[in-house]
């Protein structure tokens, strides 16, 4: 497409309104883009978690450096809409009790912690912290946390609880995939993961520590043979430094031994940005892994670069 539809309007990202969906599904209709079941070339484009609370000033993990990410997606969307077969939109989906949450937690004189407070395992040894919900299962998964995935509990700012307003996608992007469906005469797909109260779910492939009780609980499967079917697979979405570059890793890992599948990996850079920390430099980590995965075969572009596919 040349030109962006009559009723994109860029001022409208990372505000509240209700998009106009018959005028939408209309100027879809109105477009004359072929089906794309006629695709030669399947080309899916995958937006991790572009949710009002990461990407609003007023979310309550808000990802500085989104509502130009989303701007630039969105326009992505458009511009390239011929040649983009489907899209995955993914979905960070929390309930009140969670393992990450402040209130599965208390110190010594009983406070919860703050957001981005890290909780070690030599923590909870110490009697520094100790959890409130399900004791054994938490402290243990503390520890395996360190051992298998290297890392530390991170508790968070309560975020994108299902039902209400941050969960949902920003109107102006679910405006543009909801525009491209239409036009395109393909279904979307939403992804939800997250909902696991015993584990984190960064990533939209499987949990931090699996938990096989949970039908939710470990790897999708489903959704990487979603992708191995591709010709072409275009990633974006928040944060740069957690879901996203976690996303990316766990597709890197399943692909690994298939560098043709690695090739046709394409990471939008300009769309997508890290959370920021006071004290841990997230974006260096991520540009660390990035280079790892490029040197591997994974391709790193701009999201006005000409598509493949």
């Amino acid at each position: 497409m040349t030109q962006f539809p009559a009723f994109y309007d860029p001022s409208r990202i990372g505000t509240l309104f209700h998009p106009d969906v018959a005028t939408i599904a209309g100027d879809a209709l109105q477009a004359g883009l072929k089906p794309a079941s006629d695709d030669k070339n399947k080309v899916h484009l995958v937006i991790i978690d572009m949710q009002i609370d990461f990407c609003h000033a007023s979310g309550t993990l808000n990802v500085p450096g989104a509502l130009d990410d989303l701007q630039r997606t969105i326009e992505f969307i458009y511009t390239n809409a011929e040649k983009i077969t489907n899209i995955t939109c993914s979905l960070d989906s929390h309930l009140p009790h969670q393992i990450f949450s402040p209130g599965w937690w208390v110190d010594a004189a009983g406070n919860h912690p703050a957001p981005f407070t890290l909780i070690t395992y030599d923590d909870i040894v110490q009697g520094k912290w100790k959890p409130v919900v399900a004791p054994t299962h938490s402290i243990n998964y503390v520890k395996k946390l360190e051992e298998q995935a290297k890392k530390v509990l991170t508790i968070w700012p309560y975020h994108t609880m299902i039902g209400n307003i941050g969960h949902a996608l920003d109107q102006e992007l679910w405006s543009a995939v909801m525009w491209h469906s239409m036009a395109r005469k393909t279904q979307p797909t939403f992804l939800t993961k997250g909902s696991v109260p015993q584990t984190e779910h960064y990533s939209i492939i499987q949990p931090e520590i699996p938990v096989p009780s949970h039908p939710m609980g470990g790897k999708n499967k489903a959704f990487l043979d979603t992708l191995a079917d591709a010709d072409v697979v275009y990633i974006a979405g928040e944060a740069e430094s957690h879901c996203v570059l976690e996303s990316v890793e766990d597709i890197v890992e399943d692909f690994g031994n298939k560098p043709d599948q690695l090739q046709k990996i394409f990471f939008l850079r300009d769309c997508t940005s890290p959370v920021v920390h006071p004290d841990i430099d997230f974006h260096a980590i991520a540009l660390k892994r990035f280079k790892e995965f490029e040197k591997q075969g994974v391709n790193f572009v701009d999201s006005k670069d000409p598509i493949k596919g």
